[in-house]
């Protein structure tokens, strides 16, 4: 395969290539970290690369230790419980090493690190950014180990409140990462499954992105290709994952969707951070089953943006028949169901999942304004299948 190890400096610094691993010593030294706070998930934690990698830290003099107290779903609690262990140890920045949970709780840990406000305060309404103590903010080393989220390189945390029972989206413009490790043999051992939900997460940021009823062209052409390198590499990684160049372009696949998506997001971002937060449901799943009911309730409205897409893409068809098609059938190849009811959510909720959705910050960027009533709708016809 072609050697694909490079440096980066967009959005921010990124060392690319396999084996980029070993550069993290270096790079704590280089943002001035003697002692991070590793925060991680409990199964990472309990595989022996983590060890190695707090190991090799240790060996070259960078005092780490790991924090793995985090659901798949990241709670308030999670992040209270991680930055006291921040200052238990002593730390002085963060490694978040993961999909994006451990991402989004290592990010939010290290924002709340020198705050006295409540991290509530810090959702991304308004201008409440404004309200963060940057001088108690602590440095990010992102390392994602699942090509899905592009969480490495977005500036907000995607937290759950689970008292109000709801997802509230923590952002700060410095909460993005100061340095960013791509290593495609940490995904290597990435379940079908998995890889196959958060591939479809990665294309569900593109599309959203791409479909955005705003002006940002920079973004449109990084969702564009980042749906081409999704199209011709997640089927591969998903039936070989020892595929290290398919592994390696999905995971700048990731990266480009959450580089675009601050354009916006959508309809189906809206819904999978309801389902999310009432369900505990894997959130790349639920976009990918959610995907083509959003894009046939918002058809009217993207409908020429979709072809042009389809001819980029090189589909079959030029249409938005036939760039459906392609995601059905890109659905069926991977294994991902036809129906919430597959994964266990029954309608009976819908009334609140309608309001939950159309309050969501995502439902900003959605092409067409959909009412709570139309939301429920949709939802329910994702849970029977009805397309």
């Amino acid at each position: 395969m072609p050697d694909f190890h490079a440096n980066w400096n967009y959005p921010t610094a990124i060392s690319l290539g396999s084996g980029r691993i070993g550069v993290l010593p270096e790079a704590c030294k280089q943002q001035g970290m003697d002692a991070p706070l590793l925060v991680t998930d409990p199964g990472l934690a309990a595989l022996p690369f983590v060890q190695e990698t707090v190991d090799r830290c240790h060996t070259a003099g960078v005092r780490c230790a790991v924090f793995s107290g985090i659901r798949g779903n990241p709670t308030g609690q999670n992040v209270t419980d991680g930055v006291a262990a921040y200052h238990a140890g002593g730390h002085d920045g963060v490694i978040a090493l993961g999909g994006g949970s451990a991402l989004d709780a290592g990010k939010a840990v290290a924002l709340m690190a020198g705050q006295q406000r409540p991290l509530w305060d810090f959702e991304d309404c308004g201008d409440n950014w404004q309200r963060v103590d940057e001088a108690g903010m602590a440095p990010v080393i992102a390392i994602p180990t699942t090509a899905g989220t592009g969480s490495e390189v977005g500036r907000a945390s995607v937290i759950t409140d689970t008292e109000q029972q709801r997802k509230r989206i923590i952002f700060h413009p410095k909460m993005l990462p100061v340095q960013v490790i791509l290593d495609p043999a940490l995904t290597v051992s990435l379940p079908a499954r998995i890889t196959a939900a958060t591939g479809m997460d990665a294309l569900s940021h593109n599309l959203e992105a791409y479909c955005a009823p705003f002006y940002h062209p920079m973004a449109d052409g990084i969702a564009m290709e980042g749906m081409r390198l999704v199209k011709q590499y997640l089927p591969t990684a998903f039936t070989n994952g020892q595929d290290l160049e398919a592994r390696t372009h999905m995971l700048s696949a990731s990266m480009m969707g959450a580089t675009a998506f601050q354009k916006g997001l959508g309809g189906m971002h809206a819904i999978a951070h309801s389902l999310g937060a009432l369900y505990d449901a894997h959130h790349g799943l639920l976009n990918a089953i959610l995907m083509p009911y959003i894009l046939k309730a918002n058809q009217a409205a993207i409908e020429n943006r979709i072809v042009r897409l389809a001819r980029f893409l090189a589909l079959d068809t030029n249409s938005f028949k036939g760039f459906m098609d392609w995601v059905l059938a890109l659905r069926d190849q991977l294994g991902i169901p036809h129906n919430l009811s597959a994964i266990g959510i029954d309608t009976s909720q819908a009334d609140r999942i309608g309001e939950m959705a159309v309050a969501d910050p995502s439902a900003s960027g959605n092409p067409v304004g959909l009412s709570a009533e139309r939301y429920s709708a949709i939802f329910i016809d994702a849970v029977n299948g009805r397309l």
